[in-house]
């Protein structure tokens, strides 16, 4: 084996130090600088990308705070119609019964003066209702006529008493 004799270890030492000093160099020179711009590009899109992320996170973020801010404006007006209409209804069923109270007292007092009337006239025909009878009982018992002005005095007279 070649490697292994002593004559020749010399010059393969002096190929492997100028391949290794030509290898050096052109990795330093050629493709270490390579290697390191698309590194650096990569970081340079990385950091890119996460501030684009960061942005939209926090455009996300205003939007969902928008958005529950127009749901909560959204629910108040709804609270405030439906308030404004529950009044509205109120009132207007409050003006119905008030209506209704009304003509059911007018009724009332229609009825109560029909009652009165009706009270009244039958008052004053109970006194000749009470001297036809009045006078049919006498007849009936005394066989007799009475006269008109005899049993109105009695009938004031019992009306007094």
């Amino acid at each position: 084996m070649p490697q292994l004799e002593f004559h020749d270890w010399a010059p393969q030492l002096v190929w492997l130090a100028i391949s290794f000093v030509t290898l050096y160099f052109i990795m330093a020179r050629v493709a270490l600088p390579r290697i390191g711009t698309v590194i650096e590009e990569r970081r340079d899109r990385i950091a890119a990308d996460l501030d684009s992320a960061e942005q939209l996170k926090k455009e996300t973020e205003e939007a969902i705070a928008a958005y529950e801010q127009a749901l909560a404006d959204a629910r108040a007006k709804a609270h405030t119609i439906a308030q404004e209409t529950r009044d509205k209804l109120k009132e207007e069923v409050e003006a119905e019964r008030t209506d209704v109270e009304a003509e059911i007292n007018k009724k009332t007092a229609q009825a109560e003066a029909r009652i009165q009337a009706s009270k009244t006239t039958a008052l004053s025909q109970i006194n000749d209702v009470a001297a036809e009878t009045a006078e049919a009982i006498v007849k009936e018992l005394i066989g007799g006529r009475v006269t008109k002005a005899e049993l109105n005095a009695a009938m004031r007279k019992t009306q007094a008493s």
